[in-house]
């Protein structure tokens, strides 16, 4: 690329990142609808950007649907993108919900509807879910979740935790001004808030916060459904999840132990009001983003303050990311045989494949895993199942949904309702039943990829499948730096810290020896002291949080540098440098601390700069030396696939 003839080596040896994207930062404008901007936020801009108009063409006839599933979205974008009908029907739609709600008196009168209530989307303090059970993972199992707050993660309710008391007042005002435009006044707003606040704190103490929940050992603990059912005094669970799955199961998975054990003292007699009026808020929050506009700029306040984004979404832009969340895979069928097709799909294949004989081959040549363990290692990495740019069939659930047209009296808030309804209805109905692995638990427009531990599989949908991150414009070694270490990312969480405790099948097992195992633990430590405590954003790097992506980071661009030497066009410098420009980023301070606090993803900035240091090719590359600002010690690079 030319830009790389741009870049002053010297300042390649203080800061990799500020190097080879400095320039671009100072330049680059973070829209006011966003929260940051970059190498994977300017590839959704650019699919959003050529869906809207593909989907206006659509509207207009001037594109056809090509099946079923589409003749039905166009409906449904017809009816989101009807402002004028939004506008008309005003907060009608949401009344009749708020009414149900309302109507509740008792305990009794909840566990009568629980069932009902739950498919419906209304909240409850306690959660049932299908999925794969991770010891059985050919089987979906029950999982019982709880403890939904207001705030994204437990530790913005630390008394010291200022960041927390101001967003906890944004949504207070938010909620309180929703609640006034759907007809309460203010004396009665302001009681209901008072009360629902209550209640979302008395949960907090007893739920698990983001680094807790990113060690999957956290989150599986079996139990008894009678001992499940036990936990509670006022809600019926046996009836709950009989009106919801036919039977009471024997077994459920519990995702929060403690708050199950502590759900007498959350939910009781004493608490009945207080949990209904926390229930009255969350409904006004979750349905007013579908009624018009008014209610939709009110109901994202919250997020906007989170974020940093300084103003909402066009309405435009807003109607058509929710009718394409809502159609996802349908919309994402459409992308991808449009803009990714059928060549591509075996091209990018065929990569994936070579990078899973790379990474076989590393693990042959490892030196500290037993052959015993080495064995079994390369059997699950052989399993491994691969998907790429589109699934070979929409999910069949899709073809359920049924768009009542404004002509015939529909409107986009009752056609959502019924939609969600299906969705939930779909996911109990497959209790007890095998997992489908031929489903995707992402569209194709989706920026993203991911690796499922259960089904053993990775998902590269066709969104990220362009530039920077592949392009057959870029050298191989771009590519391996971008669309390569992209690959063999998800394929290390295969062998990341909660990976690594699944076998081929899927099925959370011990595959290693127990020498094998403490010595991998003692190198996941190592990369956690290694993000440990990085200043950023005005906070430090929670290196445990964050531990199995830089694992898996590692692993990635390790592997994938390998498959860049054994090209005839090697140059490693391309490689790093386009590594580096991956993770191109600027984002708002709000959205910084949000997800230094939550998310399992080091900051962009750090996975290009630190994970480099951890390679040896990088020194010589670059001539970085004890002198130079990028140089870690030998002693200290991670290295662990």
């Amino acid at each position: 690329m030319n830009s790389l003839d741009k870049i002053n080596e010297q300042e390649l040896k203080i800061d990799f990142y500020k190097a080879v994207n400095g320039e671009w930062e100072k330049k680059a404008v973070i829209p006011n609808d966003h929260a940051s901007t970059g190498g994977f936020m300017d590839l959704v801009d650019n699919i959003e950007k050529t869906l809207m108009k593909d989907f206006a063409d659509l509207k207009a006839g001037q594109i056809k649907p090509e099946n079923s599933e589409m003749v039905e979205f166009k409906k449904y974008y017809d009816l989101a993108t009807d402002f004028d009908k939004k506008e008309a029907d005003g907060v009608k739609p949401l009344l009749s919900i708020l009414k149900r709600v309302e109507s509740i008196k008792s305990f009794a009168d909840l566990n009568e509807e629980f069932g009902d209530w739950t498919l419906s989307g209304l909240p409850t303090p306690i959660d049932f879910g299908v999925e794969a059970d991770m010891k059985q993972a050919e089987m979906n199992v029950l999982y019982v979740d709880g403890g939904p707050l207001f705030l994204p993660d437990r530790s913005y309710y630390d008394k010291d935790n200022q960041q927390g008391v101001m967003l906890m007042n944004v949504f207070k005002n938010m909620s309180v001004k929703l609640l006034k435009m759907v007809g309460y006044n203010d004396a009665q707003a302001n009681n209901i808030w008072q009360a629902a606040e209550r209640f979302d704190r008395s949960i907090a103490p007893y739920v698990l916060t983001a680094e807790q929940k990113a060690d999957i050992e956290n989150i599986y603990n079996p139990m008894n459904f009678d001992d499940i059912a036990d936990k509670s005094n006022v809600i019926d669970l046996k009836h709950a999840i009989k009106s919801l799955i036919g039977q009471v199961p024997d077994e459920a998975i519990v995702t929060e132990p403690k708050f199950l054990d502590n759900l007498d003292k959350i939910v009781n007699d004493d608490t009945f009001n207080d949990m209904k009026n926390w229930m009255l808020v969350r409904t006004v929050n979750s349905f007013s983003n579908s009624l018009n506009e008014e209610y939709r700029q009110t109901s994202g306040e919250f997020s906007r303050a989170l974020s940093g984004r300084k103003e909402a979404q066009s309405k435009e832009k807003a109607a058509y990311n929710f009718a394409a969340n809502v159609f996802s895979q349908v919309v994402g069928d459409y992308y991808g045989k449009k803009y990714f097709g059928e060549k591509a799909k075996q091209d990018v294949y065929n990569m994936v494949v070579k990078m899973i004989g790379v990474y076989e081959k590393r693990l042959q040549n490892n030196d500290w895993l037993s052959e015993s363990t080495k064995e079994k290692a390369i059997i699950k990495l052989k399993a491994l199942g691969i998907h790429v740019g589109y699934p070979d069939k929409i999910n069949p659930l899709f073809s359920k949904f049924k768009v009542t047209t404004k002509e015939d009296g529909g409107t986009l808030f009752e056609n959502t309702e019924k939609i969600n309804r299906l969705i939930a209805e779909d996911n109990m109905n497959k209790w007890h039943k095998p997992v489908d692995r031929s489903l995707w638990g992402m569209s194709a427009n989706m920026v993203n990829a991911y690796y499922s531990p259960t089904e053993n599989q990775i998902v590269f949908p066709a969104a990220i499948l362009q530039a920077p991150f592949y392009s057959l414009k870029q050298s191989s070694s771009e590519n391996f730096g971008g669309i390569g270490a992209v690959m063999a990312h998800e394929i290390s969480h295969a062998f990341d810290n909660n990976g690594s405790n699944f076998d081929e099948h899927g099925n959370l097992a011990n595959w290693w020896t127990k020498e094998d195992h403490e010595y991998f633990g003692k190198l996941a430590e190592n990369m956690i002291k290694e993000f440990d405590g990085i200043e950023f954003a005005g906070q430090k790097v929670n290196g445990k949080l964050t531990v199995s992506e830089n694992i898996a980071d590692a692993g990635g661009l390790s592997c994938a540098e390998e498959a860049a030497k054994g090209e005839d066009d090697c140059n490693l410098r391309e490689f790093f440098i386009n590594w580096a420009r991956i993770w191109r980023n600027k984002s708002t301070e709000q959205i910084k601390q949000l997800l230094l606090s939550i998310d399992v993803h080091a900051p962009s900035e750090l996975r290009a700069t630190v994970q480099v240091k951890n390679l040896d090719d990088f020194y010589t590359t670059f001539n970085v030396t004890e002198k130079d600002k990028m140089y870690l010690k030998p002693a200290d690079r991670v290295q662990i696939w």
